[in-house]
């Protein structure tokens, strides 16, 4: 491995790209095969987020129909101040939050009535060896903060001012998320050993 990081490509095309904006305008000329080409040159990338964020290739799979039935509904609503891409992606990003946040609501629900149940009590230690958790289950224990920059930019390969951008945070905030992302994993991976 070299000492260098190596930088991956820009996922998206810049602001000043005429290729997503001329498919939005065939789109909204009545061009379906424009949406069907938005969807072909989008759809890995997406589908890639939302498997990482929701934590299944099931559930990334149904995350990224309602993502693009969303964008389809929204399209019109495009007004190229972003790339295409970076549009789609935020799009994307604010479904899987709200994804994974209403999940979270229900696993509290679910917690809450089996605590409330003492009749279960378990007979033994529930903690299951760290030895086992793989890096995505690590990455699932991290804070929701910090699991989204730190996907967002050692997974996904944005920088800092990107990853800001995306989830509406300063740079410094996203440095310090990924900081504490990364040290939190090697405490849940160290004790693996």
């Amino acid at each position: 491995m070299t000492a260098a990081k190596q930088r991956l490509p820009s996922p998206f095309p810049s602001k000043g790209s005429s290729e997503g904006v001329d498919l939005v305008a065939r789109y909204r000329a009545g061009d379906a095969d424009a949406f069907e080409t938005l969807y072909r040159q989008h759809a890995a990338r997406i589908y890639t987020l939302a498997c990482r964020m929701a934590g299944s290739p099931e559930d990334g799979e149904d995350l990224l129909q309602e993502i693009f039935l969303q964008a389809h509904r929204k399209l019109d609503s495009f007004k190229g101040d972003a790339s295409i891409g970076t549009w789609l992606y935020r799009l994307a990003l604010n479904h899987c939050l709200d994804y994974v946040r209403s999940r979270q609501a229900r696993m509290s629900k679910v917690t809450d009535t089996l605590d409330a149940d003492t009749s279960m009590e378990p007979t033994a230690r529930r903690e299951t060896p760290i030895a086992r958790i793989d890096l995505d289950r690590a990455i699932e224990r991290l804070p929701e903060g910090c699991r989204e920059a730190f996907v967002l930019h050692d997974v996904e390969g944005f920088d800092h001012k990107e990853v800001g951008a995306l989830l509406g945070i300063a740079e410094g905030t996203s440095k310090s998320q990924v900081f504490k992302a990364r040290m939190k994993l090697r405490g849940f991976l160290r004790g693996r050993k």
